[in-house]
């Protein structure tokens, strides 16, 4: 992570530029019409989190100046749309299914990691209590489905075929 001077970091308050609590919001220029954009950029990310229109200002050329409740605003859209954003990567890295057996259920789960020189998943059990009983590492494309699950269970948690 890139080093920042403490003037780096410093609340910016300006008409086009308002910078606080590790947002920052950018008025651009739209290149795809006349009209104004605005951006916010989390601290330490390279691409906005949200992009989108801006208002014009009254004299219906310039843009209208930020402010505190309309940053405000911009910074709750923005986390909203990047907690969404780990909710969607999330739900595609985890999957989970549960096992109903003799012993009682069986939480079954898949988590890949989406390693570039390395992509793969694990495979994991755990008994109603949290105590894991198994966990092996399987390929990043392994389909975890009731029936695989049941099929990793009965065959005794070994490396699935």
């Amino acid at each position: 992570m890139p080093e920042h001077s403490v003037d780096d970091l410093a609340p910016i308050h300006e008409a086009r530029l308002w910078r606080d609590r590790g947002w920052t919001a950018r008025v651009v220029k739209n290149n795809d019409d006349e009209g104004w954009a605005v951006e916010m950029v989390l601290q330490g990310e390279a691409e906005p989190a949200l992009v989108g229109p801006w208002t014009m200002g009254r004299d219906k050329k310039n843009p209208k100046p930020l402010d505190t409740a309309a940053f405000n605003t911009l910074v709750k859209t923005a986390s909203e749309v990047l907690r969404r954003h780990e909710q969607q990567r999330h739900a595609q890295l985890h999957r989970q299914v549960a096992v109903t057996t003799a012993r009682g259920r069986i939480e079954i789960t898949l988590d890949i990691v989406p390693d570039d020189d390395d992509p793969h998943a694990l495979l994991a059990a755990r008994d109603a209590a949290g105590e894991r009983l198994a966990e092996v590492r399987v390929a990043a494309g392994f389909k975890l489905s009731l029936a695989s699950a049941t099929a990793w269970v009965e065959g005794g948690y070994g490396k699935p075929g």
